[in-house]
C-alpha cells in the first residue's frame, strides 16, 4: 500500500487525534469514539452564534483544520468521502449551541444535506434555534438543479466566521451566509484520479488530457478535455467560470486538490491572474490545499462577489489551522539591482557564421533535452536536458545582442549570459569556462588554446577530472584532440562519454550520491551532452 495509513478502519480518528494534539491546546473533541468524531474549539463559552459544519474526511484541511477563534466553532467528521451519521452532527450541534443559536454549513451532497438536515430538526425539537445554509457553488454543469459544495464553502466559513466572533445575530449570520453562497462560483481541474484507502486507484484520464468539473469525492468530471499545461488549464476553467461572472470586484480562492506541487500551484495562480478575469480579483486566498480529495493531482477555482465590509471579514484574523490568509493582489514594486551587479556588456556586432554555428550547438542541445534528462534521471534529479536547452533558448534569443564579431568578447558574453540563465552548478561551471576562455583569448591564445584555459580553470574551481564521470570525461580528450580535426574531437569526445557507462562511482556532482547499480550502464549526462555537440560540428 502506498500510503501512510494503518488500519483503515482507525485512520479518521488517528487523524483527528494528531490534528488535535498538534494544535497547541486550541482543538479538543467529543467523548464518543470511534462513532461520534466532533472536533470543537477548546476555548468555546456558548456566548455567541456557533457555526458547525464537516463532511467526510479525506478534505483535510476541512473540516477540523478550519476549527478556531473566527471560523468554525465545531466539525463533524465522517468516514472518509462518506458523511457524518444524524447521530454525530445531533452531538455537535447540542455540545456548542448557546442561546445565540447554532448555524449548520452544508455542502450540497445528497449524504450531507440529510444528515445535518435531520439532526437540525431534532435539534430544534430540543428547543434549540438551528438554522442551515447549503452551498452549490459548483458551475461545471449551469443547468443541473443540484449543483455540488466546493471549495467556495470556505468563503461561508470566514465570513460568516468573523461576524459570529463580532457578535453578529443568528439571523444576520444565515442572511451573510447565503449571500456569499449566491455570490459564489467554482470549478476544478483534476490530471488523474484520487488514491481511496483500500480501494484500487481508477486509471480512467488519459496521459495528456484532464478532467474538467470534477468534485471533490474522486468522481468523473464532467468532460476530459486535453491538456497543454497551466496556461491552457487555466484557460479552460476561465471559460466556464466567465459564463455567470458579473464585471464586479472578486475575491479568488486557489485551491489545490492534495497531489499538486506547491510550484504548479504558484504557476497555475500567475496564469489567473493574467486571465481575462484576473482584472477582476482584487483578493486572493492561496494558493494552498484547503479542501482537498485526498491526493488528487488537481485544483479549484473559487470566485466569490465582494460585498461592502467583505474585505475586513476576509481579512480579520484567525486561529485555526488551515487558513492561508487573505491578501490583496497588486503589482511588485521591483527593486534596483545593487551596485556593481548590473552586468556591462559589450556591444553587439552581427556575424552571420558565428551566429549560424551558435544557433546550430543552441539546436543540438535543444533537440537532445528529453533524452538527457531520461538519463539524468537514472543518476540525478531528471533535469540536465532542461537546463542545457533553457540556456540554449535563452542564447538564442539574445543572439543580436551578442559581440559575434570578437570572439574574445563573445566568449565573455556567452559567460554572462550563461550565469544569468543557466540553473545549477552546470550553469556556474560554463559561466567559468567561457570567462576564462575569453581572458585567455584576449591575450592572444588560438581557440583551441583558449578553451583549454578555459577548461583548466573550471576543473580548478570545480574539482572535476577526468574519471570522476562528468562533462570533463568528454570535454578533454575532445579539447585534446582538436588539433588532429574536429572528427578526431568527437570521436575522443564520444568515447569518453561512453567510458563514463563503465564508471561505478562518481566522485563529484549529483552522482557521487548515486549507487553503483544505478550508474552502471548508464552514460552520464553532460558528458553526452558535450559528444553530441562534437559529433554536430564534426557533420
Amino acid at each position: 500500500m502506498k500510503q501512510f495509513i494503518n488500519a483503515k478502519e482507525n485512520m479518521v480518528t488517528e487523524a483527528i487525534d494528531g490534528a488535535i494534539a498538534s494544535s497547541g491546546g486550541a482543538l479538543t473533541r467529543l467523548d464518543g469514539y470511534p462513532h461520534l468524531r466532533v472536533v470543537v474549539r477548546a476555548d468555546w463559552d456558548k456566548t455567541k452564534v456557533a457555526l458547525v459544519s464537516g463532511g467526510g474526511s479525506g478534505h483535510e484541511p476541512a473540516h477540523a483544520g478550519f476549527v478556531g477563534a473566527g471560523m468554525l466553532t465545531a466539525a463533524v467528521c465522517g468516514d472518509v468521502f462518506a458523511s457524518p451519521s444524524v447521530a454525530a452532527v445531533l452531538a455537535g450541534i447540542l455540545a456548542v449551541t448557546g442561546p445565540a443559536g447554532c448555524l449548520l454549513i452544508v455542502k450540497n451532497y445528497t449524504g450531507d444535506r440529510l444528515n445535518f438536515g435531520l439532526a437540525a430538526e431534532r435539534a430544534r425539537a430540543f428547543g434549540y434555534k438551528v438554522s442551515m445554509v447549503i452551498v452549490d457553488d459548483d458551475v461545471a454543469l449551469p443547468d443541473l438543479p443540484q449543483a455540488r459544495g466546493l471549495a467556495g464553502t470556505l468563503f461561508v466559513h470566514k465570513i460568516v466566521g468573523a461576524m459570529a466572533e463580532n457578535g453578529a445575530t443568528l439571523a444576520a449570520c444565515t442572511s451573510a451566509a447565503q449571500r456569499v453562497v449566491n455570490g459564489c462560483r467554482s470549478i476544478g481541474m483534476s490530471l488523474d484520479t484520487c488514491t481511496v484507502p483500500g480501494s484500487v486507484k481508477e486509471d480512467r484520464i488519459p496521459e495528456d488530457m484532464a478532467e474538467l468539473g470534477l468534485g471533490i469525492h474522486g468522481e468523473a468530471g464532467v468532460q476530459q478535455v486535453s491538456c497543454l499545461g497551466a496556461q491552457d488549464a487555466v484557460a479552460k476553467v476561465v471559460d466556464k467560470l466567465s459564463v455567470t461572472l458579473p464585471n464586479t470586484p472578486h475575491v479568488v480562492l486557489v485551491n489545490n486538490f492534495g497531489g499538486t506541487s506547491v510550484l504548479e500551484m504558484s504557476i497555475l495562480t500567475h496564469d489567473l491572474l493574467s486571465s481575462p478575469i484576473g482584472e477582476q480579483v482584487q483578493l486572493i486566498v492561496g494558493p494552498a490545499s484547503m479542501m482537498t480529495a485526498l491526493d488528487m493531482h488537481g485544483f479549484s477555482i473559487s470566485m466569490m462577489e465582494l460585498a461592502e465590509g467583505d474585505a475586513a471579514l476576509l481579512a480579520q484574523p484567525v486561529s485555526c489551522a488551515g487558513w492561508p490568509g487573505c491578501h490583496r493582489v497588486q503589482a511588485p514594486a521591483l527593486l534596483p539591482l545593487p551596485d556593481g551587479l548590473s552586468p556591462i556588456r559589450s556591444p553587439a556586432s552581427a556575424h552571420p557564421p558565428t551566429k549560424a554555428f551558435l544557433t546550430g550547438c543552441c539546436e543540438i542541445l535543444i533537440a537532445s533535452e528529453n533524452d538527457l534528462n531520461a538519463l539524468d534521471a537514472k543518476s540525478g534529479d531528471g533535469d540536465t536536458g532542461s537546463t542545457l536547452a533553457g540556456a540554449a533558448r535563452a542564447l538564442i534569443e539574445a543572439m543580436d545582442t551578442l559581440p559575434l564579431a570578437d570572439h574574445t568578447q563573445l566568449y565573455r558574453a556567452i559567460g554572462l549570459e550563461l550565469s544569468q540563465t543557466m540553473g545549477g552548478s552546470s550553469g556556474v561551471l560554463l559561466a567559468i569556462f567561457f570567462a576564462a576562455a575569453g581572458d585567455a583569448s584576449s591575450s592572444g591564445l588560438p581557440m583551441r588554446e583558449a578553451l583549454q584555459a578555459g577548461l583548466d580553470r573550471m576543473r580548478q574551481i570545480g574539482g572535476a577530472n577526468p574519471g570522476d564521470r562528468t562533462m570533463v570525461d568528454a570535454l578533454v580528450p575532445a579539447l585534446d584532440a582538436l588539433s588532429d580535426g574536429l572528427r578526431h574531437a568527437a570521436s575522443a569526445a564520444r568515447a569518453g562519454a561512453d567510458y563514463t557507462a563503465t564508471l561505478s562511482t562518481a566522485k563529484a556532482g549529483r552522482s557521487a550520491y548515486v549507487n553503483a547499480e544505478q550508474l552502471i550502464g548508464h552514460v552520464d549526462p553532460g558528458a553526452e551532452a558535450v559528444a553530441r555537440l562534437f559529433e554536430h560540428l564534426a557533420s
